[in-house]
């Protein structure tokens, strides 16, 4: 990766300009930890006015500055560019090199101190020094402004799943309140149990977002043990035995014995639920769900078949990001957050692990988690 850095030599004496500039010319420096090439953009002023006026127009993510200048000084330099809140690193220059001058400089804002009279390698010294800063600095506003932009994605996102259920029991409760069905009960039985569907749809978004922000935060208390992942599946499809029996989804889970893994016995819960309620809730009626959990050296695999609608390789694509939900006719009255197979993926980083998806429309999908021991 390839970046460049607007570099801006302050000073009032023509030649320390150029011998700046001539040094500093071709000079690229390697920064390894980020994998980035930087080389420079090289600007001009006679003085601490003409500068400031320069970088209103055009901030420089380096300065090099002269302390003694005429008009204002390089202090004066500072103040202001501190009072516009600058994020420029500023590396003061003066033939009165003393421990007082760099003190009361790096009090007002300088990043660096360089001696009068310095040679090229000592310039560079610092220009390096202060570019690795720069571009840190670069990384980190980089970084918020695409923390902004996930955050604003994400919030547009969320206010659009929960106002569609919303709206549906509004309505419900409307043709409730005015009686528009009649006197008897049992004529909004059915607008009950669509309400109580969209509202366990939100629970489970709810839901679905703590455990996220908790895993994304950090701050999800985990409670590692010695765990049989198998009696964590056969709980788990025994809690899903009433919707499977809903759809005519036979569930099959056949272990050959415990498997133990030391881990988080409510995560493994989680994923178990994610890759089976899913199963069942894509799959096609009278179709099958099977659980396989298979024991290895290194790490143990869980695998999840299903006999559903399957996907295309274009959905699969988009299948584990947050909100991802595979939207066609088939999908059109099958609930969910969007939010399962993102945390499904994240749980499974927890073990240095991964999720991979087989998948072909019309002939069902096969889930494969793998959590390192």
């Amino acid at each position: 990766m390839k970046e460049i850095l607007h570099l801006m030599v302050v000073d009032d004496e023509l030649g320390m300009r150029l011998s700046v500039e001539r040094a500093l010319r071709n000079y690229t420096t390697w920064f390894e930890d980020i994998e980035a090439e930087v080389s420079y953009r090289i600007t001009m002023a006679d003085s601490g006015e003409a500068a400031l006026d320069l970088l209103a127009v055009d901030p420089a993510d380096i300065l090099l500055l002269d302390y003694k200048l005429p008009g204002m000084s390089g202090l004066d330099v500072l103040q202001v560019l501190a009072e516009r809140k600058s994020e420029t690193l500023v590396v003061m220059m003066t033939a009165y090199a003393s421990l007082e001058t760099a003190v009361q400089a790096t009090k007002v804002g300088a990043f660096d101190f360089l001696a009068k009279p310095f040679n090229p390698d000592e310039l560079k010294a610092s220009v390096h020094k202060t570019s690795k800063h720069a571009m840190a600095q670069r990384a980190a506003r980089k970084l918020a402004g695409e923390r902004r932009q996930i955050r604003f994605e994400f919030l547009s996102v969320l206010a659009h799943e929960l106002k569609s259920p919303l709206a549906a029991v509004e309505g419900n409760l409307r043709i409730l309140r005015d009686r528009s069905l009649g006197d008897g009960l049992e004529s909004y039985d059915h607008l009950v149990a669509r309400s109580m569907i969209r509202l366990d749809g939100m629970r489970k978004l709810i839901m679905d977002l703590l455990d996220l922000t908790q895993i994304e935060s950090g701050q999800k208390k985990r409670e590692l043990a010695p765990v049989d992942v198998c009696a964590v599946a056969a709980q788990v499809l025994e809690t899903h035995q009433a919707l499977a029996a809903e759809k005519w989804v036979t569930l099959g889970f056949h272990p050959k014995g415990p498997v133990i893994l030391n881990a988080d016995a409510g995560e493994l819960e989680i994923i178990f639920n994610n890759l089976v309620s899913n199963a069942i809730k894509y799959n096609l009626d009278n179709g099958s769900v099977t659980v396989t959990v298979e024991d290895g050296r290194e790490a143990v695999a869980i695998v999840v078949r299903d006999t559903g609608i399957g996907m295309s390789s274009e959905e699969m694509a988009k299948l584990f990001g947050e909100f991802s939900r595979i939207r066609n006719e088939k999908t059109r009255n099958i609930l969910g957050s969007g939010l399962g197979l993102s945390i499904l993926r994240r749980l499974a980083t927890l073990y240095g692990g991964t999720v991979q998806v087989e998948s072909s429309p019309g002939e069902g999908s096969t889930f494969t988690v793998v959590l390192k021991k």
